[in-house]
């Protein structure tokens, strides 16, 4: 008998994926196939047919938020090759099969900063 599940993606948290956010957007929601940041914890990435994740933008921001952690495109790793902005305020469930191709993972400073703004951006702080 042929297994006709599709093989579920292998995501960790702090992982840059990119993934396709245009079916569904409306208005001000960032759309388009881009780079996310999954924080999700792992437990729920393993189990879960979704996951959270946090769109990447590489537009200049011309008006920065406390909910906005910068990218420089220097920074090893995470497979952004231009200067972007985290959008801690655009967080959002995708369904895994969104999830396009694993670009690298963000590091544990850039990590700190993410944790600092999405509780600024939950009303945790």
């Amino acid at each position: 008998m042929q297994d006709n599940k599709q093989k579920v993606k292998e995501i960790r948290r702090g992982e840059i994926w990119y993934a396709n956010l245009e079916n569904g957007r409306i208005g001000s929601e960032q759309g388009g196939v881009r780079p996310v940041l999954i924080v999700q914890n792992n437990v729920g990435n393993l189990y879960a047919p979704t996951t959270i994740v946090i769109p990447i933008s590489t537009k200049k921001i011309k008006k920065t938020l406390p909910t906005h952690v910068k990218l420089d495109a220097e920074l090893d790793g995470t497979g952004i090759n231009r200067d972007s902005t985290l959008l801690l305020e655009q967080i959002r469930v995708i369904d895994k099969k969104r999830l396009q191709d694993r670009l690298g993972r963000l590091p544990e400073p850039q990590m700190v900063e993410v944790r600092s703004a999405l509780s600024v951006s939950l009303g945790f702080d």
